[in-house]
């Protein structure tokens, strides 16, 4: 069984991850976009998994500071362009676990994924 979490170490729902993972003795290899890189490839598994759509952090700053053309010219191309320049596009944490993806971190999604039988 492989758990990898992608995302930003500084991020706070990714600190809440860690916490959980720590509660729960899951051990998971944590990827940090900004330390161990992203790639276009790597992004595009993602993507084919997840969806754009459902990737973009819209409640974040970054997504936010964008320009309102950039906002209304966002298609899977623009998104997957912008997520690559700035990581902290993408929601997080982006998990994935015995080849499924996930996004985002709520306790009891987790506790559906990783205790339950």
């Amino acid at each position: 069984m492989t758990t990898i979490a992608y995302g930003i170490k500084n991020c706070d729902t990714i600190k809440k991850m860690k916490h959980w993972f720590a509660a729960e003795n899951i051990a998971y290899q944590f990827h940090d976009y900004r330390v161990d890189g992203l790639d276009l490839a790597l992004l595009e598994t993602f993507e084919a998994a997840l969806g754009w759509e459902a990737m973009v952090n819209k409640r974040g700053t970054t997504f936010r500071q964008l320009t309102a053309e950039q906002k209304e010219q966002l298609n899977r191309e623009t998104a997957l362009q912008l997520m690559l320049e700035q990581p902290a596009m993408i929601k997080r944490p982006l998990l994935k676990h015995n080849n499924n993806y996930y996004l985002g971190f709520k306790p009891d999604q987790y506790q559906a994924i990783f205790l339950t039988k």
